[in-house]
């Protein structure tokens, strides 16, 4: 059955007054706990919202001298602003009605070798060995989330040789390149540069495109690569042009950070 996982701090847990590195006071306690409550509600101020673990025991944080740091810091937190102070059992039902569970439609752990590569075996460009490979892991409920299927699959590509790796980069096509031009794309690779406007392009820029194509091609002897769904068309030319001046080491490194960044979009559109 499914379950949440909510997080569970030692940093603000009151097992530390047992530990030689912990607290020794009451008001060591109150300072870690409220030190630590400002930088997160700093963060959610500046909208990215955040949870504060407690770990709380009635045999240690109950003795007086303890409680009266805890004490104080609840004091602290009820007079801020958009705080809500909530048991696990709290958060869960939360989280239950906002979130409520699913069975997912696509169980990749339960799948074939062909019906899984036929799913997942461009993810990769042209290049379904590496979804052969991580089927051939023991697959199991954690791969079965695009976070969870995207990471086994990036596994099996950085453990590839830096051969195997070039040829998944040389499979991609040239941004708004000749494949393009001629109708040649792969559904997802056409659908991509579609996004941000690369099938559509002025003269000029379609010119523009073929010379930084050409010189990057020339200089790192693999197409540039970037996952044009995070980018316009304006961001793309100048990562072209900046990307330029990198070592081939460098360029080879980001280019493949960019296939896996696009793997994990092609496996969140055939998953969610």
């Amino acid at each position: 059955s499914p379950q949440l996982i909510i997080p569970y701090s030692l940093a603000t847990n009151d097992m530390r007054f047992t530990t030689a590195s912990g607290f020794a006071n009451g008001e060591e306690y109150f300072q870690m706990l409220k030190d630590s409550f400002d930088v997160l509600y700093a963060e959610g101020e500046a909208c990215s919202p955040k949870m504060m673990s407690l770990g709380l025991h009635c045999r240690l944080v109950g003795m007086p001298g303890r409680f009266a740091g805890l004490q104080r810091f609840v004091d602290y937190v009820t007079s801020k602003d958009k705080v809500w102070i909530a048991k696990r059992i709290d958060i869960a039902e939360h989280w239950l009605r906002t979130h409520p569970y699913r069975k997912a439609a696509i169980v990749p752990s339960g799948l074939a070798l062909d019906d899984f590569t036929q799913l997942f075996g461009n993810v990769f460009e042209h290049s379904e060995w590496v979804a052969e490979r991580a089927h051939k892991r023991e697959m199991g409920p954690v791969h079965d989330t695009p976070v969870g299927l995207h990471a086994l699959m990036c596994q099996v590509f950085r453990a590839a040789s830096e051969q195997e790796r070039l040829g998944v980069l040389n499979a991609h096509p040239d941004l708004a390149g000749k494949l393009a031009a001629a109708k040649r794309l792969t559904a997802e690779s056409e659908s991509e540069q579609a996004s941000a406007g690369l099938d559509a392009l002025t003269d000029a820029e379609r010119e523009r495109f073929g010379l930084l194509n050409r010189q990057y091609v020339e200089k790192f002897g693999f197409p540039f690569i970037i996952a044009v769904r995070d980018n316009t068309k304006a961001q793309i030319m100048a990562a072209f042009e900046k990307r330029l001046a990198n070592t081939r080491e460098q360029e080879f490194a980001t280019a493949c950070r960019q296939v896996e960044r696009i793997a994990e979009l092609r496996i969140r559109s055939i998953m969610e």
